[in-house]
């Protein structure tokens, strides 16, 4: 059985005899010494056979992707290579047997391959090989661990719900899938364990979390696709704040434990309304820090006939400041931009370039001095650009 990793060697096992095992990534023949590059989940190390080892004409026979037991000593590399991990050391091979020869490949295992996503798909156990992937898959195992340690430490019970279950009204269409002893009905893969969760919580288990598979049967979007993975729980005798509380804190050890990053607690909170005020969205994105304004009270006694019209009607005139634009939108691109969000149901786009202390744009001449100085309190900085809707 194998027991030791491939990149987890290093100098600490110099003079050791060890049995490694992989698949070879690159062959290199120099001046009759072969080298070998070993490949398994740990990572790569580095061999090498010299022209007197017994073994050196299975090693002239080896290829890429070919399956490998090597026997030999760990050894100190004289040319180390520090972008590799186990790059000071090399394991000089006294004993190899090809476990499994490879067909020639249809693309080449490297992380920067230009094959086409059907053919990577295709040959998918190919692709998996590649460290990106590789890498993606011992990431996605290492957060289902810390969400459960996290969860578990936290007086959580881990429960799995059935997948095959009766239909529930959710958001979207169920997948259905025939029953085949009763004829003529079907049972329906779940959206959600919402119907399990709460008789869990009914039935007094008070903290209970799953690492839920969801099916819905809907077209892909942005963010939803027809079978996701959700982390589901819920608690008995709490409050709202006790959840973002406990929620917080696994995000938080998430980070901690996957990318060693300390995140700054406690997390910034804003009410539903706060976050469609100002970001027209539940879920804004703050690294544009571009908020939506209320203009109302400047333009409450406008000249402008449509946005004094539309104050009246009890109607809402708001703007986004776009930080030094001025200079980088042209009049074609705000005609663009217009068109833009016409299809939102906006009737039109007023904008406003803020340049030399002076603003220009489409309803500059119908500001008065009073409007003037309220819009530069915004704040608006020289450069900036305001995109106004009424």
């Amino acid at each position: 059985m194998k027991t030791i990793d491939n990149g987890t060697l290093s100098l600490r096992e110099i003079h050791q005899q060890v049995t490694l095992y992989g698949w070879v990534l690159k062959k290199r023949n120099l001046g009759g010494l072969i080298f070998i590059d070993l490949r398994d989940r740990s990572g790569v190390v580095q061999l090498v056979v010299r022209p007197e080892a017994a073994c050196y004409s299975f090693a002239e026979s080896v290829k890429s992707e070919y399956v490998l037991e090597v026997t030999g000593e760990v050894v100190e590399r004289e040319n180390k290579n520090p972008h590799l991990p186990t790059g000071e050391i090399e394991v000089e091979v006294s004993q190899l047997m090809i476990l499994n020869t490879a067909s020639d490949l249809p693309f080449e295992i490297k992380d920067d391959t230009t094959a086409l996503e059907d053919t990577r798909l295709k040959y998918r156990y190919l692709d998996i090989r590649r460290d990106a992937i590789k890498q993606k898959l011992m990431a996605r195992s290492k957060i289902m661990q810390t969400i459960r340690n996290y969860l578990v430490d936290h007086d959580f019970i881990e429960v799995e719900t059935p997948v095959l279950g009766r239909s529930t009204p959710e958001g979207a269409r169920d997948y259905l899938v025939p029953s085949r002893v009763s004829k003529g009905c079907f049972y329906a893969l779940p959206q959600s364990p919402q119907l399990y969760k709460q008789l869990l919580m009914i039935g007094g288990m008070e903290r209970y979390f799953q690492i839920a598979k969801c099916f819905r049967d809907e077209d892909l979007r942005s963010d939803r696709q027809p079978e996701f993975t959700q982390v589901d729980l819920e608690m008995s005798f709490v409050d709202c704040d006790d959840v973002m509380h406990m929620t917080e804190g696994m995000i938080a050890s998430l980070w901690k434990e996957i990318k060693q990053v300390e995140l700054p607690r406690p997390f910034l909170r804003m009410t539903w309304t706060d976050a469609m005020n100002l970001y027209g969205s539940d879920k804004p994105d703050l690294r544009f820090d571009m908020p939506i304004r209320d203009l109302g009270n400047i333009f409450q006694n406008s000249s402008f006939s449509v946005f004094r019209q539309i104050l009246e009607e009890n109607g809402i005139i708001n703007g986004l400041i776009a930080p030094d634009c001025a200079s980088k939108y042209s009049r074609k691109e705000i005609d663009r931009l217009t068109e833009v969000v016409k299809t939102y149901g906006a009737s039109n786009l007023a904008w406003l370039k803020y340049q030399e202390g002076t603003f220009t744009g489409s309803i500059s001449k119908f500001l008065s001095d009073e409007e003037i100085t309220s819009l530069k309190n915004l704040p608006m900085e020289d450069g900036d650009m305001l995109f106004i809707i009424a």
